[in-house]
């Protein structure tokens, strides 16, 4: 039986049930995901869309700009602007980038890799154990055979 996770936003207006382990968790180091986030990085936990249900209110979407020039799509609380997930035009609305901060738990979703480290603010000290590239990576190399099955489900199934 798969595991859920709730989530949310601050003032609680938006609430998201996540029916699955996520299949891969970046820990994004670039300065587009520091400057949107005001923070040292984002931590997204990817996962199909048709696993997260909706259990409170309706998120805005938000069109920005991405280092790509593709822009992504941020589903952001109306109320309180929280950004709750995104989607980037890799894997196009299939696949949820959900922030791991608005968790009820975010421990329970460590990153499973650090990318982007090149741009990696100088007093963030990454733990041992976790990959952790200077850019993107090859997901041949890092993801493991449950996560690429997943993954090239999802792909198919956006197809049709």
């Amino acid at each position: 039986m798969a595991k859920t996770f709730e989530g949310g936003c601050t003032c609680r207006r938006v609430r998201y049930r996540m029916n699955d382990r996520p299949f891969f968790v970046h820990c994004c180091h670039c300065s587009w995901c520091q400057r949107e986030t005001g923070s040292a990085f984002a931590v997204n936990a990817m996962i199909e869309a048709d696993r997260v249900d909706l259990l409170a209110g309706e998120p805005e979407r938000v069109v920005t700009p991405s280092l790509s020039g593709k822009g992504q799509i941020v589903l952001r609380c109306p109320d309180c602007r929280v950004a709750l997930w995104s989607h980037y035009a890799g894997s196009g609305e299939a696949v949820n980038f959900m922030r791991v901060g608005t968790l009820d738990e975010p421990a329970a979703m460590p990153p499973d890799i650090h990318i982007y480290t090149s741009t990696k603010l100088p007093w963030v000290a990454l733990p041992e154990g976790v990959p952790a590239v200077p850019e993107f990576y090859d997901v041949r190399q890092y993801w493991p055979p449950e996560t690429m099955a997943r993954w090239q489900a999802t792909r198919a199934k956006a197809r049709t």
